[in-house]
């Protein structure tokens, strides 16, 4: 009888190894080379969940309950090239890549700018979009570019490219964590300029009842994409593959002109892999 303790014991550790060995079973969906009914190791088998901003359009934003702009709309028929919804969730750009590599998300969507500091945290599939830097002041500011900001009150998102781009020209921006932050700033006088996607703040400055304006703008260095945990070749190969098809069937030109009315592409930019010819918007018409 005294040894009854010690074999209930060991039978508990036993049960207790097989829930184990059942719960990582059971979880096996989100190892990044999937199985055969989630080869694209998924949080849910044929979902993708990606993590977006709620307040940046017309990139990424939330209107009537729908999560949509260019980038999320791109990423919807993207995926359903390659049998997968999108599901998407809202949270700060400051969060997001560090999200994205803990498989809080499949797939970051929030016109994501590579860069080698970002290539450490996350893999990027194909260049989708390219963009430039605003400048956007309260309206009557005197500030008409870049060069005039030394010693001026400047707000970035922090995270962002404008961020480092603000660092590194010595300025130490204000930082906020989201696109209303800096946009309330402005309205307020609390700042003299916000560095922002050229989109968003040309949104931002009509949306605004003159009390902001756009005073300059200039090419971003590098493409926008999608930004998936390191590993994930397959889920990154079949987006990529995705975006090369709505690249080729018109939709990114039908896209573009829908949430870039008029804006010119520059000559030096290829979305998707390059393989694929870019449909003019007259096709699409």
């Amino acid at each position: 009888m005294r040894f009854l303790p010690a074999l209930s014991k060991v039978a508990a550790l036993g049960t207790a190894a097989v829930l184990a060995a059942t719960t990582l079973t059971a979880c096996g969906g989100n190892d990044a080379t999937g199985d055969a009914s989630n080869p694209y190791g998924l949080l849910q088998p044929g979902v993708l969940r990606a993590g977006t901003l709620t307040d940046a359009p017309p990139n990424v934003y939330l209107k009537d309950g729908r999560f949509t702009g260019f980038d999320n709309d791109l990423l919807v028929a993207a995926a359903a090239k390659v049998g997968l919804k999108v599901e998407f969730v809202g949270t700060d750009f400051s969060a997001l890549l560090s999200q994205v590599a803990n498989h809080k998300f499949d797939i970051g969507s929030s016109s994501i700018t590579i860069t080698e500091a970002r290539k450490k945290t996350v893999d990027f599939g194909n260049g989708y979009d390219f963009g430039y830097f605003g400048l956007d002041v309260p309206a009557g500011s005197t500030i008409d570019g870049f060069d005039q900001l030394a010693g001026k009150r400047v707000v970035v998102v922090q995270g962002t490219v404008q961020d480092d781009y603000a660092t590194g020209k010595g300025l130490n921006p204000v930082r906020v964590p989201d696109y209303n932050g800096a946009i309330n700033q402005l309205k307020a006088g609390t700042a003299d300029a916000w560095i922002a996607p050229a989109e968003i703040g040309e949104k931002s400055a009509a949306d605004s009842n003159g009390k902001i304006r756009v005073a300059a703008k200039e090419l971003s260095p590098a493409p926008t994409a999608y930004a998936f945990a390191k590993g994930n070749d397959k889920l990154r190969e079949a987006l990529n593959r995705g975006l090369d098809e709505v690249i080729a069937d018109g939709t990114w030109t039908r896209l573009q002109e829908q949430y870039y009315p008029g804006r010119p592409i520059p000559a030096e930019f290829t979305p998707g892999s390059g393989t694929v010819a870019v449909p003019s918007a007259s096709a699409n018409s």
